[in-house]
């Protein structure tokens, strides 16, 4: 699977943005998809992921992200609402061979090359 992530940019505090995630190689509507952050100087951070059963987010987006999927354009989306300087990382996207949820970056076995988004206060 090659996943590639766009959609990253600049936007001040409180702006939206949008990230893709496009898949190709082989279908992803039963695999766990996920997104995971890295900002300078830290570990790379679990933010959202999707699921047959569901959708799970990292206490600090909950509220403001809304991870979904499309399966016809083998497509996963991160919607960014109300954004913090705080977000500011490179997003990746990821998938998993499994369909079952996992937080841990270690569990999943394709990644993008990752995003920009930087956010202004």
């Amino acid at each position: 699977v090659q996943l590639q992530a766009s959609g990253g940019g600049l936007v001040q505090a409180g702006g939206s943005l949008r990230l893709s995630c496009a898949a190709s190689g082989r279908t992803i509507s039963s695999s766990a998809m996920g997104w995971f952050r890295q900002a300078p100087g830290k570990e790379r951070e679990f933010v959202a992921a999707i699921t047959r059963g569901g959708t799970y987010y990292v206490d600090t987006v909950k509220g403001r992200f809304t991870i979904s999927r499309d399966n016809i354009k083998n497509t996963v989306h991160l919607q960014m609402n109300s954004l913090k300087p705080e977000d500011t990382a490179i997003y990746y996207c990821a998938a998993r061979s499994s369909p079952y949820l996992s937080r841990q970056r270690d569990e999943y076995d394709y990644w993008g090359q990752g995003t920009l988004v930087t956010v202004s206060s």
